[in-house]
C-alpha cells in the first residue's frame, strides 16, 4: 500500500501556530506568577557523599547524513548551555523541579543557536532546538528513581532509537510545554556530556523504597519523520539551503604560549577550515617570526595578556601569589576563548592549563579534544613535591602552593576524556602510554665559541637556587669535591644555602665555560637551557623529571637520588683531572737542574 504523500506546511500555518503558542505562552506565564511553589534553585559543589539512585545516557550524534550534522552541532550547543544550568543542581525535598524556571527561554539573547527540533511531523530548525534530549533524559532519570511527575507530555511522534519509543520521553516548549517533578527526599541533578553521550544522574541520601508514582508508557511505534535538511522539498518554506559559513568539523587550536615542537605540529596537522585562537594579536606574531600566521587565525585576549604581563612583573618569582595569578589568568583567558568557539568546532586542541576551566564550565561536552601538555598533572606534579618536601622538610619552596581540589579534580577528568596527549616531555608522556603522541624536543643552532680552559672543574646549574630543582641533592653530591659551581638564577632557599662552596653567579657565557652541565630537578617542565647545552654537545646529567630521556649525551638519574648523582659526578670530575696536560712541577725541576749545571 502506497504511503499517503506527506503535507507541505505553509506560512500561514506557522502563522497560527504561532498565534496559539503566544497565547497559551501568556496563560502560563501568569499561573507561573501566582504558583509560590514553583522556583528555581541554586547550583552548588557536589557532594561527594551522597549515592546515585538513577542514571539516564543517550548518544549525541545520532545522525549520519552530512546535511543533518550542523542540526546536530546546533543541538549540542544548546545541550551545553542547559547543561551549565542543570549541572550540581540540589533540589529539597517536596519541592517542585521545572525545566523552564530553572532554564529559561532558550533565544539567541542567551546564547541558544539553531538545533534540531521534532515539530509537526518534522525535524525543523529552530533556536534552541535539541533541548527535548536532556528533558527526555530527566524524565527517564525521575521515573528510575520512583520521583512523583507532576507534569509531563510525550512527543506526538517518535523518531526511532529515543527514548520516545520505550515511552520514557517528555517533549518541552517554552513555557506552556514543561517538565515538573519532586522527590520526598532531597537530590542532587548531575549533567554531563562526553564527546559522544549525555550522562544525567540523580544522587541522594538515600533510594526511595515506595514509589510515589510511576508514570510509564508502552513502547510506541517510530514514525518516518522528515527533515528540513534532507527533504529536498523546495516548495516548503522550512526547506534548508546549505550554508556555507558552516564548516562542520573543524578543529580549534586553543594556545597559550609559543614553543617550536607544538608550532611544527600545529603546521602539520590544521587544515584550511580550522582555526586558531591566540593570546596576543597576529602582527605581534608575525614581528616574532612565528609560523602560526600561515593560516586564519581568531585573535584573542590582548589586554588580558597585557595584564597577566603586568602582574607578573609585579609579583615575586617564587610562592603561592605568582601561582594563584597564573591560574586566574589562564581562567579568563579560557573564558575568552570559549566566547569565540562557534558549535561547528567539533574537535579542539588545548593548551594545559586551559583544560580545567573549559571543562568545569561545559565547553568540552559534546566534542572531541586533544590536550598540548608540557607539566605534568595537578595531582602528580603535588604528589612529586610531596615527595621532595618530605626529603627536606627545612625548605620553604617546596610546600609554598597547593592548588584548590576541585582544579585537581577537572584536570583528572579532563585528561581521562581527551582523545590524545601531545608533548616532547618523557616523564609526562610515561603517564599517558596508551595515547601520546611523543614529539621531539626541537633543537636550538649550535653556538660557535672557544671552549674556555677552567683552572677547576665547572659545573653549570641551569635553573635558580630552589628546592624543586634539585638544589639539596646537587649540594650533597659536590660536598667533598673541589669544583665550581655557576648558578643560572636566583638564592630562593636562603642566602647561606651555598656557605662553604665556590659558587657564582651565571652569565652569557655559560655554555663556554660548563664542564658539565647538572640539572636533578623533581619539577622541571621546559629544559630550554638543556636543549642548548646538548646542542653544544656539552655532557649532560638530569633526573628523569626534565624528560629528555633516549636522548644522546644525556644521562639520566633516578628523581631525588643524591648517591647516584655523586657517583655520576664524581666519574666525570675524575675524567676531566686525568685529560689535563702534564703537571707544571716536571718543566720547574728541569729549569732549576738546567740553572745550577
Amino acid at each position: 500500500m502506497n504511503s499517503p504523500e506527506k503535507e507541505i506546511h505553509t506560512r500561514l500555518q506557522s502563522a497560527i501556530f504561532k498565534g496559539k503558542a503566544t497565547l497559551l505562552q501568556i496563560k502560563r506565564c501568569t499561573e507561573n506568577l501566582v504558583n509560590k511553589d514553583l522556583k528555581s534553585f541554586p547550583l552548588s559543589v557536589y557532594n561527594s557523599n551522597l549515592i546515585k539512585i538513577a542514571e539516564s545516557k543517550t548518544e549525541l550524534w545520532t545522525e549520519a547524513g552530512e546535511a543533518e550534522k550542523f542540526l546536530l552541532a546546533g543541538k549540542v550547543e544548546n545541550l551545553r548551555l542547559a547543561i551549565r544550568k542543570l549541572d550540581g543542581l540540589t533540589i529539597p525535598a517536596n519541592k517542585i523541579f521545572s525545566f523552564w524556571k530553572q532554564l529559561g527561554k532558550a533565544n539567541r539573547l542567551n546564547g541558544y543557536v539553531v538545533g534540531r527540533e521534532l515539530r509537526e511531523g518534522c525535524i525543523v530548525p529552530n533556536i534552541g532546538g535539541g533541548l527535548c534530549q536532556i528533558s527526555n533524559a530527566l524524565y527517564d532519570a525521575a521515573l528510575q528513581a520512583n520521583f512523583e511527575i507532576i507534569e509531563r507530555h510525550a512527543h506526538t511522534q517518535v523518531i526511532a532509537g529515543s527514548l520516545a519509543e520505550k515511552g520514557r520521553d517528555a517533549t518541552v516548549f517554552w513555557n506552556y510545554v514543561d517538565l515538573r517533578f519532586r522527590s520526598s527526599n532531597a537530590f542532587q541533578i548531575e549533567a554531563k556530556m562526553d564527546a559522544n553521550h549525555l550522562y544525567v544522574r540523580f544522587t541522594s541520601d538515600k533510594k526511595i523504597q515506595k514509589p510515589i508514582q510511576i508514570s510509564r508508557n508502552g513502547d510506541a511505534q517510530a514514525h518516518n519523520i522528515g527533515s528540513c535538511a534532507t527533504c529536498g522539498d523546495e516548495t516548503c518554506f522550512r526547506s534548508l539551503k546549505p550554508n556555507d559559513e558552516i564548516k562542520f568539523g573543524k578543529t580549534a587550536f586553543l594556545v597559550d604560549e609559543f614553543s617550536p615542537e607544538f608550532d611544527q605540529y600545529i603546521q602539520k596537522t590544521h587544515v584550511e577550515k580550522d582555526v586558531l585562537l591566540l593570546p596576543i594579536d597576529g602582527k605581534r606574531f608575525k614581528k616574532a617570526n612565528y609560523a602560526w600566521t600561515a593560516f586564519p587565525q581568531t585573535k584573542q585576549s590582548l589586554l588580558t595578556t597585557i595584564i597577566r604581563s603586568y602582574k607578573s612583573r609585579k609579583l615575586a618569582s617564587q610562592g603561592a601569589s605568582r601561582q594563584n595569578n597564573l591560574l586566574e589568568m589562564s581562567q579568563k583567558l579560557a573564558e575568552s576563548y570559549a566566547k569565540s568557539l562557534t558549535y561547528d568546532a567539533t574537535h579542539l586542541v588545548i593548551q594545559q592549563n586551559l583544560l580545567p576551566f573549559l571543562w568545569k564550565s561545559g565547553h568540552l561536552g559534546g566534542r572531541t579534544f586533544d590536550v598540548l601538555m608540557t607539566t605534568l598533572p595537578m595531582k602528580n606534579l603535588q604528589e612529586r613535591l610531596d615527595f621532595a618536601k618530605n626529603l627536606h622538610p627545612e625548605s620553604e619552596t617546596l610546600g609554598d602552593f597547593r592548588a584548590e581540589t576541585w582544579l585537581i579534580e577537572a584536570e583528572i577528568d579532563a585528561l581521562k576524556e581527551a582523545r590524545k596527549i601531545v608533548t616532547m616531555h618523557t616523564d609526562i608522556a610515561s603517564l599517558f602510554p596508551d595515547k601520546t603522541e611523543l614529539l621531539s624536543w626541537k633543537l636550538p643552532k649550535k653556538k660557535e665559541f672557544v671552549k674556555t680552559k677552567n683552572n677547576k672543574f665547572t659545573i653549570v646549574f641551569p635553573a635558580s637556587t630552589v628546592g624543586r630543582k634539585g638544589v639539596y641533592e646537587l649540594r650533597e653530591a659536590i660536598r667533598d669535591l673541589d669544583v665550581k659551581l655557576i648558578i643560572l638564577g636566583g638564592e630562593l632557599e636562603g642566602k647561606d644555602f651555598w656557605e662553604g662552596f665556590d659558587v657564582e653567579k651565571g652569565s652569557e657565557n655559560w655554555l663556554e665555560i660548563a664542564d658539565l652541565v647538572v640539572l636533578p630537578a623533581f619539577v622541571e617542565h621546559k629544559p630550554r637551557r638543556i636543549l642548548q647545552a646538548i646542542a653544544n654537545e656539552i655532557p649532560i646529567v638530569v633526573s628523569k623529571a626534565c624528560g629528555l630521556e633516549n636522548i644522546a649525551g644525556v644521562e639520566v638519574i633516578r628523581i631525588g637520588d643524591a648517591y647516584e648523582l655523586k657517583k655520576i659526578i664524581e666519574n666525570h670530575y675524575s675524567k676531566n683531572i686525568s685529560e689535563k696536560p702534564a703537571a707544571p712541577e716536571f718543566e720547574a725541576a728541569s729549569m732549576v737542574t738546567t740553572l745550577f749545571q
